[in-house]
Order: C-alpha cells, then sequence, then structure tokens
C-alpha cells in the first residue's frame, strides 16, 4: 500500500484483448507501400553503411545528369536493377541504351575496387552503346582536410 498510494492501476482503462488483426493490416500497408511506391533509396539491397565513393579533387566540375545508374562494391558485386553478374550485366547495360536516345551511364564504384573491373565495366558500357556518355562518381574532398560528406 505505501509503495502505490494513489492506486493509479484501478483508474486505467484495460487494453484492448487482441491485437492481431490490427497488426496484420499494418503490416500488409507496409508491404504493399514499398511494393507499390519503389524506391532506389529506401531499400536498396547490399549497399552498406561501408559503401564510400573515392575522393578525388574536381570531382564536380564533369557532373552530370544520366539516364542510367550502377553501383559496384569492393566484392565485385554489380547492383543496377538488383545483383548482376558480369554477363548480365551486359544485357543489361544494352537494354537500358536502347530506352534513351543519347544514353548516359553513372558508374558508383566503392573506393576498394580493383582497376581491372572498373576497366571491364566501362569497356562492356562502351560496346553497349553508351560511348563517351560514362560518368564515374568521386567525392569532392572536404574544405577541412577529412573524407567524406
Amino acid at each position: 500500500m505505501i509503495t502505490r498510494p494513489l492506486d493509479l492501476q484501478s483508474k486505467l482503462r484495460h487494453g484492448p484483448r487482441n491485437f492481431d488483426l490490427l497488426f496484420l493490416v499494418n503490416g500488409g500497408l507496409l508491404v504493399m507501400f514499398f511494393m507499390l511506391f519503389d524506391s532506389k533509396f529506401v531499400l536498396a539491397p547490399g549497399l552498406g553503411v561501408d559503401f564510400r565513393l573515392p575522393v578525388m579533387p574536381g570531382a564536380m566540375a564533369n557532373a552530370m545528369a544520366t539516364s542510367s545508374t550502377i553501383s559496384v562494391k569492393n566484392s565485385g558485386q554489380i547492383f543496377a536493377d538488383g545483383l548482376l553478374t558480369m554477363d548480365q550485366l551486359r544485357e543489361w547495360l544494352k537494354a537500358e541504351a536502347r530506352k534513351t536516345k543519347q544514353p548516359s551511364l553513372l558508374v558508383r564504384m566503392s573506393a576498394g575496387v580493383p582497376v581491372a573491373v572498373q576497366n571491364e565495366i566501362v569497356s562492356a558500357a562502351r560496346e553497349a552503346g553508351f560511348g563517351a556518355n560514362i560518368v564515374l562518381a568521386a567525392e569532392e574532398p572536404a574544405a577541412d582536410g577529412t573524407k567524406g560528406r
């Protein structure tokens, strides 16, 4: 009695007994939301927090809008509309190049991707029809000398 002097517990309403239906409706609405309004920025598969673009002075000088984008991780994984192998990437690039009159490609590679992988991707993009409109993503160095954003 001394630990509960105001007896607030007796004045509270009892909670509903069954939340199962409400839980399922909310879960279903969330799934439907992410399926209908698919966003690369909400559920990008495989791109973790350790993905870092290379830092290069003057990177913003060559910035341009592109029609297609791919991302490449250090492990050699290639993401476009999902995880692709190099052969699948070649087919994907051909299909993307046919979609627009002046196709352009943004290649976001993590800082540790080998140059051999970079060369293979750029040559595949040129063969697919992207020509000279291939942009390799990089970040400007910070003004205070620290890396990244």
